[in-house]
């Protein structure tokens, strides 16, 4: 008997019933053609923050990078495991996406660890604190005096941490080129879990603002 989770099961069979069967030819295409995603979303791992289900996209709409905290690292070609720039190339470099979101989200597990790192249950941990340390020049950035409120603070940080990993996207040499030529395009986007609002950044400024719709 196997142990698999029943509640994925049961889901997979709903996919099969409905999604799969009515769009049978589309998963069929994408099988024979390969994936041409003209995006890829850089998001948070949090369960309550799906891209796909946020932009109501289907199989093969969005490219999709999800870890914690929707971190982006600065180019590092070492001798590391960079499973976030990997990914970052590949949608770059082979899928030649044109464009590339860094989307935050309210209430973020990851930047509470960032405002509070000594918290249960991530301390001490293997590998979240340095993790997180991607976020020391941003939290480095602002100050408060006092004056705000812890969920002021979270939110002040997750969208500055949007802005910093699309400083660090643009640290990848290709990315930066593509960016100047015109042939890729960066945006920051922050989604707000309870409300189901989506902020958008502006270019020029950086402040997020609620798009018209």
């Amino acid at each position: 008997m196997h142990n698999f989770p029943e509640k994925l099961l049961s889901g997979y069979a709903s996919f099969m019933e409905h999604r799969h069967a009515n769009e049978r030819q589309r998963y069929i295409d994408l099988a024979e053609n390969g994936q041409k995603p003209e995006t890829m979303i850089i998001a948070c791992c949090d369960s309550r923050a799906a891209p796909e289900t946020i932009f109501s996209t289907g199989p093969g709409e969005l490219f999709v990078l999800r870890n914690v905290a929707n971190l982006v690292p600065p180019f590092e070609p070492d001798g590391g495991q960079h499973g976030t720039s990997a990914a970052i190339e590949f949608a770059v470099q082979a899928l030649k996406v044109k464009n590339i979101v860094v989307m935050g989200h309210g209430r973020c597990g990851g930047i509470h660890a960032a405002l509070h790192p000594m918290a249960e249950p991530l301390a001490p941990g293997d590998f979240i604190g340095k993790w997180m340390h991607l976020l020391d020049p941003v939290t480095e950035q602002f100050t408060d005096n006092g004056l705000m409120t812890d969920g002021e603070r979270h939110t002040m940080l997750e969208r500055i941490s949007v802005r910093n990993s699309i400083r660090n996207l643009r640290s990848f040499p290709y990315i930066s080129a593509a960016e100047k030529s015109g042939r890729l395009a960066l945006h920051g986007a922050w989604f707000d879990i309870k409300l189901g609002e989506l902020w958008i950044m502006d270019h020029k400024n950086g402040e997020f603002e609620r798009p018209v719709i």
